[in-house]
């Protein structure tokens, strides 16, 4: 399972960051990448959210290789870590479909002096954060198929740095932004789970 772990990690990095990244730029001129979390005050929210997101998904990679290397996993379990591989790769193909639905405002991080426009169609009639939802789906079925401490220890960074770069970086900017608007959307629109989450 290990194997097959490792194998969704970097499918999922080719067609989450890679792929769309390319698509995007063909598209606008411009990546969509943005990384000013590493310009940001050392210590701040955005700061460390983008940092504990980086080393969230160096853990994904680590999970399978440390397996590999002779770890035991928590359950030797086959049907428990192929249903958690079964997981991960919904939670891949969801994060894809989700970006995709951005269309054109699709971006990673944010620029406090960019403009975009508000997507609430499709997946994000259902939650303002499908691609964060999905990402979480993907790394729990991570954990999942390689259930040991580094692929836990990593789950909840990535938990902390999601919740870290939505409520304090993300949603300010976009209250900012679009106002009202975002204010209304965000009141019937559950954050990352349908009806949960609503400001």
């Amino acid at each position: 399972m290990a194997i097959a772990a490792l194998v969704v990690v970097v499918a999922m990095f080719v067609f989450v960051f890679v792929l769309r990244g390319v698509i995007q730029k063909r598209r606008t001129g411009d990546s969509g990448v943005r990384t000013s979390f590493a310009k940001a005050s050392v210590g701040s929210l955005e700061w460390t959210a983008g940092w504990l997101l980086i080393v969230a998904a160096a853990a994904s990679v680590g999970a399978p290789i440390v397996e590999l290397a002779g770890l035991n996993p928590l359950t030797s379990s086959n049907w428990f870590r192929g249903a958690g591989l079964v997981v991960a790769i919904l939670g891949v193909i969801m994060t894809f479909a989700a970006q995709m639905g951005m269309g054109d405002e699709w971006r990673v991080g944010v620029d406090a002096s960019e403009e975009t426009g508000l997507v609430t169609s499709g997946f994000f009639r259902l939650v303002r954060n499908p691609i964060f939802s999905a990402i979480m789906v993907a790394a729990l079925g991570l954990v999942l198929t390689v259930p040991n401490v580094v692929s836990i220890v990593g789950f909840a960074m990535l938990i902390v740095s999601i919740q870290l770069q939505v409520r304090f970086v993300e949603e300010p900017h976009l209250i900012r932004l679009h106002g009202r608007t975002y204010t209304e959307y965000a009141r019937s629109v559950g954050r990352f789970v349908p009806g949960l989450g609503r400001l």
